[in-house]
């Protein structure tokens, strides 16, 4: 099976949050254990990652020795986003068992998925590349105009945001594309352009009502945050089935 023809479905915001919601009770404390989990992990390497960049960049931690600071930064890195993906595959994964009203497990979460990892990981490489590739056409064309009249400089400027803010938003379901559509990055990418676009002011206001939820859950601090995560990917998820259906394409959830 194939993804719906571009346009066909419709995107309602408001049950999108409602089904998201109810997703997320469905199992709430194996979420929020789980969130536990990779934060847990996530310290140590997030720890190295930055005594290794503190002690390369400045003459802080003298006693740690560059070469160990070098090793620090490239094990914290790796490790940091290994962990990250394998959170962020679990907690979207579960995402959709629960929507599908079923109730995930812990161990539904903690599951290694390499190839989901791998898909991810390459469309977000491929996501910033194409945006620093427009970034540095948008920069070569300003210091051009620069050099005939310095107002004109404003003009890249203004159609790189527009780009910036048109592509990031036909990119909203980026995530839930690598995990549950397609299985190579460039499709990814296309898919989100191609499906979100017939919809796309739906989804910047999907976008904006998701921001309005994460300032809501910064006035209760760290707390209201950590649980805010994995809601707004449930709603995410729930967003994306109403788009994009709810059949995967990917064999996630057989997988392993």
């Amino acid at each position: 099976m194939t993804l719906p023809t571009p346009g066909t479905n419709k995107l309602q915001v408001l049950r999108a949050v409602e089904d998201g919601w109810q997703a997320f009770c469905r199992a709430p404390w194996p979420f929020l254990l789980f969130q536990v989990l990779v934060t847990v992990i996530l310290v140590p390497f997030g720890a190295l990652l930055l005594a290794g960049l503190l002690r390369l960049n400045s003459n802080e931690l003298p006693l740690l020795h560059p070469v160990a600071a070098g090793i620090a930064v490239v094990v914290g890195a790796i490790g940091y986003v290994i962990v990250g993906l394998w959170g962020v595959v679990g907690i979207t994964r579960c995402a959709w068992m629960s929507l599908d009203g079923q109730r995930p497990s812990f161990r539904n979460f903690t599951r290694w998925d390499g190839a989901a990892s791998g898909r991810l990981l390459g469309s977000v490489i491929l996501l910033a590349i194409v945006v620093g590739v427009v970034g540095v056409i948008a920069t070569l064309i300003g210091t051009g105009l620069n050099a005939l009249n310095t107002a004109l400089t404003v003009i890249p400027v203004i159609i790189f945001g527009i780009f910036y803010i048109w592509f990031l938003i036909s990119q909203k379901f980026l995530l839930q594309l690598s995990l549950f559509g397609v299985k190579r990055p460039v499709e990814t990418i296309q898919a989100g352009v191609s499906g979100v676009n017939p919809s796309w002011w739906v989804v910047l206001w999907l976008a904006i009502v998701e921001s309005v939820i994460h300032a809501v859950a910064a006035l209760f601090s760290y707390g209201g945050l950590f649980v805010v995560f994995p809601v707004v990917i449930c709603i995410s998820t729930a967003a994306y089935r109403q788009l994009f259906g709810s059949q995967e394409h990917t064999g996630i959830l057989s997988n392993g």
